[in-house]
Parts: structure tokens; C-alpha cells; sequence
């Protein structure tokens, strides 16, 4: 019988391919989700709003990030302090100068303020029904929710194309639920 965590590695190589061939059929599906989550009404005014820094083929969040920033949110990108660590997240806003932050991923400087994020949207590798994502494997997005949620309310919604869903993500006792998923067809959300 396999373990949770080779469970989750087999998983990731299903999911890997099928957010490969997502990203290389609707490369610029990061229009669509900013069109969705803005209809969704999901965000309150001026609220301190986290969004990734694309990777690979995950889906590009860069419309919602600037869009989001225009609207007067509060906008800020994740920051790894290192293994075993939960995120801080630090202000961005256009026209910055990102650091390269290793794995392929850029982040805002160190001078930059450090902020705890009302909202955050969140890349994955695939989500259930649920309301369950499956991530890389480090544990830094579970690691900062559950930290963040024991000091204020916190949204968290998965920004995923449609066809990374699965029919069952293995939880893990330390994963995180989302309150919801973005998709470049709907916006989905789940009561935990």
C-alpha cells in the first residue's frame, strides 16, 4: 500500500501533463479568470490581495494582479523564507523590479512592506469538488493558511484551468481547504 506523500508524487506527474496541455491550448486563459472573479463580486473594497508570480505553465494570473491593483486592492506577491516555512507576503505594484526567488519564480524585494493578505489566489497543480488542492509538495501555502486563519479571516481560492480538476485529491491531516476555485470557465465555491 502506497503512502499519502506517493500517493500525492503519482498524482503530480497526472496533473503536471494535464496543466501542460491546458496551458497549450488557452495560453492567455488569465483574461478569462480576471473577467470571472471580478463578475463573482467575491471582493470587498481596498482588501490586501495575494496572486502569484507565473510559473511554467500555470495559468498567468498578470491580468488579475494589474487589474486588481487598478481597482485599489491592496496587491501582494508571495515570498518563501525557506523550507519548512510559511510565506510572508510583500507589496507589489506595476512597474516593479522582481528578484528571482529560485524555482523559476520572481518576488518583490526585501524592502518592500510585508503585509498578511485578506485574499489569496493560489496556483495548484489540480483541485476536487471538494475543495481540496493538490500542490507541489512543500507545504508552503498549507503552512501560511493555517497560520493566517488563526489570526484573521482569510479567503483562499485556487486558480486552476478547468481541466486541472480531479475527481479526488489525496488529503493529507495538515491540507488546507479552499473557500473556492477559478477557473477560466466558472468560479466554484465550497462551504468547509
Amino acid at each position: 500500500m502506497l503512502s499519502i506523500d506517493e500517493e500525492k508524487r503519482l498524482l503530480r506527474i497526472q496533473a503536471k501533463q494535464q496543466r501542460g496541455t491546458a496551458f497549450a491550448l488557452n495560453p492567455s486563459a488569465g483574461t478569462q479568470v480576471c473577467d470571472l472573479f471580478l463578475q463573482s463580486n467575491l471582493l470587498k473594497e481596498a482588501q490586501i490581495v495575494s496572486v502569484y508570480w507565473p510559473l511554467g505553465d500555470e495559468l498567468d494570473p498578470i491580468p488579475l494582479l494589474t487589474t486588481l491593483h487598478s481597482l485599489g486592492h491592496h496587491m501582494v506577491l508571495p515570498v518563501m523564507l525557506g523550507a519548512g516555512q510559511p510565506l510572508i507576503f510583500r507589496s507589489w505594484t506595476p512597474g516593479d523590479t522582481l528578484q528571482d526567488a529560485g524555482f523559476g519564480t520572481r518576488e518583490p524585494s526585501k524592502d518592500k512592506q510585508i503585509l498578511a493578505p485578506d485574499v489569496i489566489l493560489a496556483p495548484l497543480l489540480a483541485f476536487d469538488k471538494s475543495g481540496y488542492r493538490l500542490g507541489y509538495g512543500g507545504g508552503f501555502y498549507d503552512r501560511t493558511l493555517e497560520k493566517l486563519r488563526k489570526t484573521k479571516p482569510v479567503s483562499v481560492y485556487g486558480v486552476a484551468y478547468a481541466a486541472q480538476e480531479m475527481e479526488h485529491v489525496i488529503k493529507g491531516p495538515y491540507d488546507q481547504p479552499l473557500d473556492g476555485i477559478i477557473t477560466e470557465l466558472n468560479v466554484t465555491l465550497f462551504n468547509h
